[in-house]
């Protein structure tokens, strides 16, 4: 009767310990898929034109002019790093035919920039984090039609960990078309 005992209880032990690594091994691969899925969508930075492209489309609505990827308008970078923000500008113009040339510019546009980020910030400083997209003159847009460009950003080693506001400034022609606003967080590398 002991042996029999025995034998059952190393088997419920066997089968117990299996089920645990099993349930173990889903919870791992939860959770990096979980992971992979937010982390995608909070930076533009890996991706193609042609996903940035299909990303910005589904962010306009019938009133969006301007839109920015990610939708959250928020990026996190870490410092030594390269992360990316994405711009679509949709021609609504009325009363045009054919194309109009968009201009757009970035700026930093935080006033609290100093006390949020520390007393020896610039503003130049932060702006020269922009290392490709800081401008676009004269893209041609159709009539209904939209464009996207990457604004690309190097965060720096000594760059204060905060969250700072940049302005993209839209023109239509010579003509303010709007603006839109979005974050970048600086992250411990």
């Amino acid at each position: 009767m002991k042996t029999l005992n025995k034998k059952a209880a190393m088997e419920m032990s066997v089968g117990t310990i299996v089920t645990i690594v099993l349930l173990m091994s889903v919870l791992v691969l939860g959770l990096v898929l979980t992971t992979n899925i937010f982390k995608g969508a909070t930076n533009a930075v890996d991706m193609t034109n042609d996903q940035l492209t299909d990303q910005i489309s589904k962010l306009f609505s019938k009133d969006e002019k301007i839109v920015i990827y990610p939708e959250s308008r928020l990026v996190q970078i870490k410092q030594e790093a390269i992360g990316a923000v994405g711009i679509g500008i949709k021609n609504k113009l009325t009363g045009t035919a054919g194309e109009t040339k968009f201009s757009y510019t970035v700026s930093v546009s935080d006033p609290d920039l100093q006390k949020k980020c520390g007393a020896d910030i610039r503003t130049s400083d932060v702006e020269s984090w922009i290392t490709a997209g800081r401008e676009q003159i004269n893209m041609p847009i159709a009539s209904g039609d939209f464009a996207n460009e990457k604004i690309r950003f190097e965060i720096p080693v000594g760059a204060p960990l905060c969250t700072i506001r940049f302005s993209a400034n839209v023109l239509a022609g010579t003509q303010t078309y709007g603006s839109v606003r979005f974050d970048v967080q600086v992250l411990a590398k």
